[in-house]
């Protein structure tokens, strides 16, 4: 999927069909922002606007807007496999082995997607 990037946020890019009009949400976050416009410069526009507008409101609010991708998740994997990653990550820390293991796979299957076009 395409999307958005204003000022750490991202945003869907969707047709309706039904009207012929674009709209979009902020993505990642777990407040509802949405937006729509007749093309997608406007829709770019109006995703801006909506993240200055929810940045605004927040602050008049004295509420913490969310933010996307805080750099922690948790992560369900069951015992066998946790006992397995304990044991393969030696002398680091299990969470400094698990994010090498995910950057690995992102590296290879970015250099598959690449050498696929």
């Amino acid at each position: 999927m395409t999307y958005f990037s204003y000022k750490g946020y991202k945003g869907t890019i969707e047709p309706q069909i039904e009207t012929g009009t674009l709209y979009g949400k902020l993505a990642f976050i777990r407040d509802l922002i949405t937006y729509e416009a007749d093309t997608l410069p406007k829709l770019e526009a109006e995703f801006k606007t909506s993240v200055d507008t929810y940045l605004e409101d927040c602050a008049e609010l004295g509420k913490t807007p969310d933010t996307p991708f805080k750099g922690s998740l948790n992560i369900r994997i069951g015992e066998e496999l946790h006992r397995r990653v304990a044991i393969a990550s030696c002398n680091r820390s299990i969470n400094a082995f698990i994010c090498s293991a995910i950057q690995e796979k992102l590296d290879r299957d970015s250099t598959s997607d690449q050498t696929s076009k």
